[in-house]
C-alpha cells in the first residue's frame, strides 16, 4: 500500500464539544493522500463515544492514552506516521478544506523548506469568525525570525523533524516554539499568507495561561542556547538618578529592610549570563549608599558619572561609553551591554538571560523588553480624534502590531553601539514580559502599589 505524502494528528483531551468539527474537517479535505491519528490523552468527558464513531474508517487510527501531555503525545505521533509530512491539529480548532493540500505543495516545491505555516482565523466558542492573524510575507519581509509560528497546523517535514530529535519531552507547552528554534537553525521556514485554519479561543485555551507560556520559553531558549552556542560576555548598567516621588527617595527607599536599589542589584547579580555589574550615578549619596552596600564584590563597579550626564533629557550614550572605558581600563572587555531601569522593581535575573540569549539565538544587534500593546491610540487631527492604526478591524496584520517598551532592559552588541551611537539600532529583537516585570514606578500611586505588593509578598 502506498505511503499517504501526509500524517494528520488530532490531540484531545475533554473536548468533546469541539473534536467532532475537528475531525470532519479533516475529513473534507480535497486532498486524498493522508492518514489521520486520533489521539485522546485520557479524556474523562464524552471524547471516547464520539470519536469511537470513526473506528471503521480505513483514513482514521486511533490511540488511547493516559495523561502523557503534549510533548511526549508529539512524539508518539511522530514514530507512528507514515506520511512525508506531519501536521498537528488540536481538537477544538478545524481546518480549510485546502490546508493540506495548499501546505504540502509548498513543501513538495522546496526540498530545503522544513516547515511551512498558514496566516489562521479567529473564532469563538461557537466557530463563529472574529478576525483574521496575517503574518509577515516570509518571501519578501522576514529576516528576522523572533516571531514564532503557531504550534499547530504547521506542516512539517518529518525526515527533518527526526534528525533533530524530535519534541523535547521535558517541556509541558510551547512545542511550537521548542520546534521554530530547532528548525530556523538548521532549516528554511515560510508561511502562507492565507488563513488555512480556525483557531478556537473559549476561555479554557492553554495560550491563554501567560506566565506558564514566557516562562517555558525562557527555558526552551536556556536549553537551546547552553547546548548550542557561547553566551557573549556581558556588561550591566544600572544608571541611577537621585529621583524624588513627593518626598519619597526612590533610589534609597527602604521597604521590608531592603532599598528599591538593592533590590535591583541583587536580582542582578543573580544572572548567570551577567558577567559584571556597574552602578552610574552622580549623586553623592546613592554612591556612598552603593559602596557601603556593594564596595567589596568583584562582580560590581561604582561609577561617578558626571552630573551633566544624568540630566533629564540625556541619553545613556555617555554613561555607557563611560562606562565601556573605565572597565577596558580594568582589562575587562565585553561584546555586549545592558542597561538596566531601576524604576522597573520586578524584574528578575531569569528575565535578563533570557534578553542575552535571545540575542545570541536570533543574532540580533539589540533587544527590547516589551509588551504586546492592543489598546487603541488617538491622534488629535485639529477636527477629531483619529486612531493612529484600526486596531479594531477584522484582518490583524503582524505588520502593524504594536509593542510598548517596559521591564527596562535594553541590551546590545558594543559593535552596534559604537557604531550607531546608541544601543537601540540595527536588528532590534524583542523579549515579551510579564505583566508584573512591566510594572514600573512613575508616580506616588506606582509607589505605593510597590509597597503594597511587596508587603504581601513578604507575608506569605
Amino acid at each position: 500500500m502506498k505511503s499517504p505524502l501526509v500524517t494528520v494528528y488530532i490531540t484531545n483531551y475533554n473536548y468533546e464539544k469541539y473534536i467532532e468539527k475537528a475531525i470532519e474537517s479533516v475529513l473534507s479535505q480535497t486532498m486524498e493522500s493522508y492518514e489521520l491519528f486520533i489521539i485522546d490523552d485520557g479524556s474523562t468527558d464524552n471524547s471516547k463515544t464520539i470519536i469511537d464513531r470513526y473506528r471503521n474508517n480505513d483514513n482514521i487510527s486511533i490511540i488511547y492514552q493516559q495523561n502523557k501531555g503534549l510533548n511526549i503525545t508529539n512524539n508518539v505521533a511522530m514514530r507512528a506516521a507514515n506520511g512525508k509530512y506531519l501536521m498537528r491539529l488540536d481538537a477544538d480548532d478545524f481546518l480549510e478544506k485546502e490546508a493540506l493540500k495548499k501546505m504540502s505543495q509548498a513543501l513538495e516545491n522546496d526540498e530545503k523548506l522544513g516547515l511551512v505555516f498558514p496566516d489562521y482565523y479567529y473564532v469563538d466558542a461557537d466557530g463563529n469568525r472574529t478576525g483574521i492573524e496575517q503574518r509577515h510575507n516570509f518571501e519578501k519581509e522576514v529576516s528576522l525570525y523572533d516571531q514564532p509560528a503557531h504550534g499547530a497546523c504547521t506542516m512539517i517535514r518529518l525526515e527533518f523533524l527526526k534528525d533533530l530529535g524530535g519534541y523535547n519531552e521535558s517541556f509541558t507547552c510551547q512545542d511550537g516554539y521548542d520546534l521554530w528554534i530547532k528548525f530556523i537553525t538548521n532549516h528554511k521556514v515560510s508561511n502562507i499568507n492565507t488563513p488555512l485554519f480556525s483557531y478556537r479561543r473559549h476561555g479554557q485555551n492553554l495560550t491563554t495561561n501567560e506566565d506558564k507560556i514566557l516562562k517555558t520559553r525562557k527555558q526552551i531558549k536556556s536549553v537551546f542556547v547552553n547546548e548550542h552556542f557561547h553566551s557573549p560576555k556581558t556588561l550591566g548598567i544600572i544608571p541611577v538618578r537621585n529621583t524624588f516621588i513627593g518626598d519619597i527617595n526612590l533610589p534609597l527607599f527602604e521597604i521590608e529592610g531592603k532599598s528599591l536599589l538593592e533590590r535591583k542589584i541583587e536580582s542582578c547579580l543573580k544572572s548567570r549570563k551577567l558577567n559584571h555589574l556597574v552602578i552610574s550615578s552622580a549623586n553623592e549619596d546613592i554612591l556612598n549608599y552603593a559602596r557601603s552596600k556593594f564596595q567589596q564584590n568583584d562582580r560590581i563597579s561604582i561609577i561617578e558619572r558626571p552630573k551633566a550626564f544624568a540630566e533629564k533629557n540625556q541619553s545613556l550614550n555617555d554613561t555607557i561609553t563611560q562606562s565601556l572605558a573605565f572597565e577596558k581600563e580594568k582589562e575587562r572587555i565585553y561584546q555586549t551591554i545592558m542597561t538596566i531601569s531601576l524604576e522597573y522593581p520586578f524584574l528578575e535575573a531569569e528575565t535578563i538571560d533570557e534578553a542575552i540569549d535571545t540575542l545570541t539565538l536570533f543574532k540580533s544587534d539589540a533587544v527590547l523588553s516589551v509588551r504586546p500593546d492592543n489598546r487603541l491610540y488617538y491622534q488629535h487631527t485639529g477636527e477629531t480624534l483619529k486612531p493612529i492604526l484600526d486596531q479594531e478591524k477584522f484582518t490583524k496584520l503582524e505588520r502593524e502590531a504594536l509593542y510598548k517598551g517596559v521591564g527596562g532592559i535594553v541590551l546590545s552588541t558594543v559593535k552596534n553601539f559604537q557604531k550607531h551611537g546608541m544601543l537601540t539600532k540595527g536588528r532590534i529583537s524583542h523579549i515579551v514580559v510579564d505583566q508584573k516585570t512591566s510594572f514600573g514606578i512613575f508616580s506616588k500611586f506606582d509607589f505605593e502599589l510597590f509597597r503594597s505588593i511587596i508587603h504581601q509578598t513578604e507575608l506569605q
